[in-house]
């Protein structure tokens, strides 16, 4: 059965934010990597953009300063990548939102300060669901959430079953602005009139892969069912370290205009694997220039190459790329085709080719790579449900399967 929950509980529209993009071999489903992501990425200007820069400071996120006295007390000096791009986002309480990164990397303390940000404490009444898949989870999220959020003066609750129903009811009718628990409980809390729903307005799934899980691992209907009961404006949030298409595709339907920045998930895959040379492949021009500048401020060299260009300039970047004097290049289509060198193991498509002639023009992408009888791999990034579609769209025209990029990314050498 396919679910719609955004038609209950959500009011549709373009304000959607994504981070998770997948990646695969030869081209990709998410790998567990960091994701951040915003639409549209062709060219990251204006206000939906710049939410989802990357701020390398808490100090400069406009945080409460009692939200910076707990994040500091707590042991942080510097958000982690994933910190720098989904708290603002997330705060802001107009998007929806899927950020996708590796374990260890700070989700937790991402999305409780996300949510302790969006919450007024001068309202006693819960204003943010936080949905874990195990009671041992919700614990920890809520003992990070608590140690976050104590000099703001929010209160933060974990409902798990196995703990007294008595005693949750009874702090949720003292007012409580944050409740983390597990699916079940939640419902149960909600359907029996104690948890009142009204100010709710962030509902956040922590191990988004395994809470969109159907059959009996998984909580499916339980998250759907929660989604119902919630205010038509809450916004959603899914965390993962992995996203396999079937969960975005699920996902899609609660957020149908999800946005996406995927440079912290390509930041990861140049952290793990051993690259020779690659080319990079975008869909427009300013997105290769933007993504050039940001590669190169985090201290990739790389080069950029594109139709503005001139024939000499076109040129003079090939011969540095043969040389070897830069690694990377990234590129629109006018490179997919007629070009050769040799060193190139690996084609990243940061964006899946479009438009007239985008199907065909995929093969001419990927074939860059492992020229000469040499190996070489292809990583797709997806980015939502329309990334997904056409993929699937790619797989079909080449009669073949393309691969979810493997956790062990030792395979793809």
């Amino acid at each position: 059965m396919n679910y719609n929950p955004k038609q209950i509980c959500q009011d549709g529209g373009d304000d959607n934010i994504v981070l998770d993009p997948d990646a695969g071999t030869p081209a990709a489903h998410p790998p567990a990597l960091t994701d951040v992501s915003l639409e549209p990425l062709s060219e990251p200007t204006g206000e939906l953009n710049d939410l989802t820069d990357a701020v390398d400071s808490f100090d400069d996120m406009g945080l409460k300063e009692d939200l910076l006295r707990g994040i500091y007390s707590y042991g942080f000096e510097s958000p982690s990548l994933i910190q720098q791009q989904s708290i603002r986002p997330l705060a802001s309480g107009q998007y929806d939102l899927i950020a996708q990164a590796q374990s260890g990397t700070g989700k937790t303390a991402a999305f409780c300060t996300g949510v302790l940000q969006s919450i007024d404490t001068t309202i006693h009444a819960c204003q943010a669901i936080i949905l874990s898949p195990t009671r041992e989870l919700a614990k920890q999220s809520a003992a990070v959430g608590e140690a976050l959020g104590r000099y703001m003066n929010a209160s933060v609750l974990a409902c798990v079953g196995g703990a007294s129903m008595r005693e949750q009811a009874s702090a949720l009718r003292r007012g409580i602005h944050l409740v983390i628990g597990t699916p079940g409980r939640i419902l149960d809390l909600i359907t029996r009139g104690i948890m009142p729903v009204e100010c709710i307005n962030v509902l956040v799934l922590d191990e988004a892969d395994q809470m969109l899980v159907d059959g009996d691992r998984g909580f499916r209907d339980a998250v759907y069912d929660v989604l119902k009961e919630l205010p038509r404006s809450v916004k959603i949030g899914l965390f993962s370290a992995t996203l396999p298409p079937e969960a975005l595709e699920l996902a899609s339907e609660w957020m149908p205009n999800p946005l996406k920045d995927k440079l912290p998930t390509l930041l990861d895959l140049y952290d793990q694997l051993s690259i020779t040379q690659a080319v990079i492949f975008c869909n427009f021009k300013r997105k290769v220039e933007w993504l050039a500048k940001e590669l190169n401020d985090h201290d990739f060299t790389c080069s950029s190459i594109h139709s503005d260009l001139s024939q000499e300039e076109r040129t003079e970047v090939i011969d540095r790329f043969r040389s070897g004097a830069t690694r990377v290049l990234i590129a629109t289509d006018v490179l997919a085709r007629g070009i050769d060198v040799q060193q190139v193991n690996l084609v990243i498509n940061y964006d899946l080719p479009a438009g007239p002639g985008g199907t065909a023009n995929y093969i001419h992408r990927v074939g860059r790579s492992g020229r000469f009888g040499r190996k070489g791999s292809a990583i797709n990034l997806l980015a939502g449900t329309q990334d997904v579609a056409a993929l699937r769209v790619i797989e079909q025209y080449y009669a073949t399967a393309i691969d979810e990029l493997p956790r062990d990314l030792s395979l793809l050498a």
